[in-house]
């Protein structure tokens, strides 16, 4: 019996077919195509997706202007989310954090000394105050009372005022004590000339001011950080033969209103009244020529009245007035101003 052979020339060699083949039909099947459902997108979005190209290829620039947009948008109200969390955790809105947002005019008592006694019980006796050699006349310290008596009660006859002790650390054998402190401490002593639970509450401090100018600047500017807006009317209080310096020249100098302004002076002692009378003529014809006092003379005498280099906070409490702080000229500032809007 003989065998028959299956190699490759053999009739009855097979081959099994390389493709996937149907063995009932003889016909060969095309091959799947694994499925990748997750990453074919539907045919909508394909759609959209395409559209999306086929305009950024088109208009390049209108989408860059589209998504810097966008971005944009996106910054603000993250923005403003952001304040108002802020808001929220500070209690209320911006107005509401202010100490004293109900007050509307200012009262400012300008300081001239500081009271270096240990005791309250020397107020108007002159070796309980530090006296320049200009100042040392007999009822000297009396006057300075004076001043913080007639604040007390200008403020408490009106109970929209705020009253503001004005005057730095000027005297550096008085020690780091200012003359507003000083002041406050006296009324605080004097029981606020009976008119406590209406006055106390409403009366503070400016410890940087350096000479007359300073009093009033300095004081509009903590007014405005106690109460977030700036006093509707001004009253200085201090000596009468000042009235013309503050309410002709420091006013003029920062464009504050004149019917708006006000001043209450009162006398310098009669042994002190001619030579004080002097003593102004030439400090008022200084500012006539200085009105900021950054120049010559003026200049150098507040440097000498910050012996502890104090460094002067504002304008951080009064934004609006940053260009009035920095302005240093022969003539007023005519840029704007809160009061002149």
């Amino acid at each position: 019996m003989s065998s028959q052979g299956f190699g490759p020339g053999s009739p009855k060699s097979f081959r099994y077919p390389r493709a996937d083949y149907d063995l009932e039909s003889g016909i060969p099947r095309k091959p799947r195509k694994p499925k990748n459902s997750h990453l074919d997108a539907p045919a909508p979005l394909s759609s959209a997706l395409m559209k999306i190209r086929y305009f950024y290829e088109a208009h390049p620039v209108a989408v860059a202007l589209i998504l810097l947009s966008f971005g944009l948008s996106v910054l603000i109200l993250l923005s403003v989310y952001e304040t108002r969390f802020r808001t929220m955790r500070t209690g209320g809105s911006e107005v509401g954090t202010y100490p004293f947002p109900a007050l509307r005019n200012l009262v400012m008592v300008a300081g001239h000394s500081v009271y270096t006694s240990a005791s309250c019980g020397k107020l108007d006796r002159e070796d309980s105050w530090f006296l320049e050699p200009y100042q040392r006349h007999p009822g000297q310290a009396a006057t300075f009372l004076a001043h913080i008596k007639e604040g007390v009660e200008i403020a408490a006859r009106d109970q929209d005022a705020l009253l503001l002790f004005s005057g730095g650390e000027t005297r550096k054998d008085a020690g780091p004590r200012s003359e507003a402190q000083s002041y406050w401490a006296i009324a605080e002593s004097k029981g606020w000339y009976g008119n406590d639970d209406s006055v106390r509450s409403r009366a503070l401090t400016e410890e940087h001011a350096r000479d007359s100018f300073e009093n009033l600047l300095f004081s509009v500017c903590r007014f405005r950080e106690l109460t977030g807006t700036y006093p509707q009317n001004i009253t200085v209080v201090s000596y009468d033969f000042k009235e013309e310096r503050f309410a002709q020249l420091h006013r003029s100098a920062l464009g504050f209103p004149e019917e708006r302004f006000f001043f209450s002076g009162t006398p310098a002692t009669p042994a002190a009244k001619e030579a004080a009378l002097k003593g102004e003529a030439s400090v008022r014809s200084q500012f006539q020529e200085d009105p900021y006092g950054c120049l010559g003379s003026l200049r150098v005498k507040k440097l000498k009245r910050d012996p502890f280099h104090r460094t002067i906070p504002y304008p951080n409490g009064c934004p609006e007035l940053k260009d009035l702080f920095s302005y240093c000229g022969m003539v007023p500032y005519t840029g704007n101003l809160p009061w002149t809007n």
